[in-house]
């Protein structure tokens, strides 16, 4: 009889997972924190995983790590989104533009991440 036991490295053992039923949820979780003097702007990060496309927000709180994150239908066409802070409309953009209403997020692509996604095959 083979017993297989997996360790879960702590980060693991208190990572929150959030998935939102839209990508402008979850954009909502930035316009939040960024009204704050004292929070740093959290960065969108894509991956593929497991053969879907996931955008997500990694955020750390007291005693755990919350992922926030929406599963897409195709890559991100860009490298930034464009985020309205008086409507929380978005769009995907090229560049950082000169929308004084608007936080320009970077898109950073990741190759690999520890992180497993709770998402259905």
């Amino acid at each position: 009889m083979r017993i297989l036991y997996y360790c879960m490295s702590q980060g693991e053992w208190f990572t929150t997972y959030l998935q939102y039923e839209n990508l402008k949820e979850m954009l909502n979780i930035i316009l939040y924190t960024s009204q704050s003097f004292m929070t740093t702007m959290p960065l969108l990060y894509h991956i593929t995983y497991q053969n879907k496309e996931i955008l997500f927000i990694h955020t750390g709180i007291v005693g755990g790590v919350v992922a926030h994150y929406h599963v897409l239908e195709t890559k991100p066409p860009t490298k930034f989104v464009e985020l309205n802070k008086m409507t929380s409309d978005y769009k995907f953009v090229e560049s950082i533009g000169k929308d004084h209403y608007s936080i320009y997020l970077p898109i950073v692509t990741l190759v690999r991440s520890t992180l497993m996604f709770p998402i259905d095959n």
